[in-house]
């Protein structure tokens, strides 16, 4: 089984070089011919040519959603039936309406993914081994009633170590996404622009890591994203601000009933208890208590 990464809008060479060489176990892949590959080449690196690309069991394309369709339209002559695609761009639509095509006329097989795992830092010097060990993975398939494709792609990607593989469609993956995780990093991002945030030292703990840990984003990167997701990251940010704007009224007015039962709402929202497992976060804190009162454990 081979595995291509594509990687885009990187850095200059000799910074890419340099990240490369500090990161171990990576991979640096020179995608020109044998005779140019023999003419000349980077030590270390590995002769993969676009021609070959054919070959691979699993070409994954992990990059940014508009260069995901970029390569596609380039590199979708050179796929044959048997190279199964998996994009891991963070948002879907786009992609699998431009993707979708592709594959069906050049016969080989697609699926739009997002693995729901990472950090804060950006670039392959701050990979993991583990870092999508029991995490989910949503993919995207053309069709729900492929079984076999799906079997496949799960066996393909078996050795990553998910923990979970859901099945969606494009719009149902970006409307969801944008509430789990675009929203997230919005809210963190404005709420550290606060100029208190500067005198937080010694004045925080757990809540406010939790609120400020994504605030250091890749600005390009998810600036794309919450373009190509306008639609559904608008009705969220509208749905956030008329919340808050109750919070504000009723401090405003010195609401105490209201004020009460505002907060109340938000402890006990009628959430399935999957939803309130990723509210608390089970996997680092230990478990929590869904809407009931009940206590939440790792599963």
């Amino acid at each position: 089984m081979g595995l291509f990464d594509f990687l885009t809008r990187r850095p200059g060479m000799e910074e890419g070089l340099a990240q490369w060489r500090e990161t171990p176990n990576a991979v640096l892949l020179d995608v020109r011919t044998p005779e140019e590959y023999r003419s000349g080449h980077v030590p270390g690196a590995r002769n993969l040519p676009l021609d070959r690309l054919g070959e691979l069991d699993l070409l994954l394309l992990a990059t940014y959603p508009e260069a995901v369709v970029e390569h596609m339209e380039r590199l979708a002559p050179l796929l044959q039936s048997h190279t199964m695609v998996i994009d891991c761009a963070g948002t879907k639509e786009k992609v699998c309406q431009a993707v979708f095509p592709l594959a069906q006329r050049y016969g080989f097989p697609f699926l739009g993914g997002h693995p729901m795992a990472g950090t804060h830092f950006s670039g392959f010097k701050y990979s993991r081994a583990d870092l999508f060990d029991g995490a989910p993975m949503v993919l995207v398939p053309p069709t729900f009633d492929d079984i076999r494709l799906l079997d496949r792609a799960k066996k393909l990607l078996a050795p990553v170590g998910f923990g979970r593989v859901s099945i969606t469609t494009a719009d149902k993956h970006d409307q969801r996404i944008a509430f789990t995780s675009q929203m997230a990093h919005v809210i963190s991002n404005a709420y550290i622009k606060s100029p208190t945030a500067r005198e937080h030292d010694g004045f925080s703990a757990g809540s406010y890591k939790d609120l400020t840990r994504v605030a250091w984003l890749n600005p390009s990167m998810w600036a794309e994203l919450f373009l190509e997701n306008k639609k559904n990251l608008l009705f969220e940010l509208d749905t956030l601000i008329g919340n808050l704007n109750q919070y504000k009224q009723a401090l405003e007015d010195e609401d105490f009933p209201t004020l009460c039962r505002l907060l109340d709402e938000g402890r006990f929202v009628p959430y399935h208890a999957s939803f309130i497992r990723l509210l608390f976060d089970t996997r680092e804190h230990g478990g929590g208590l869904d809407r009931h009162g009940r206590e939440l454990t790792k599963e």
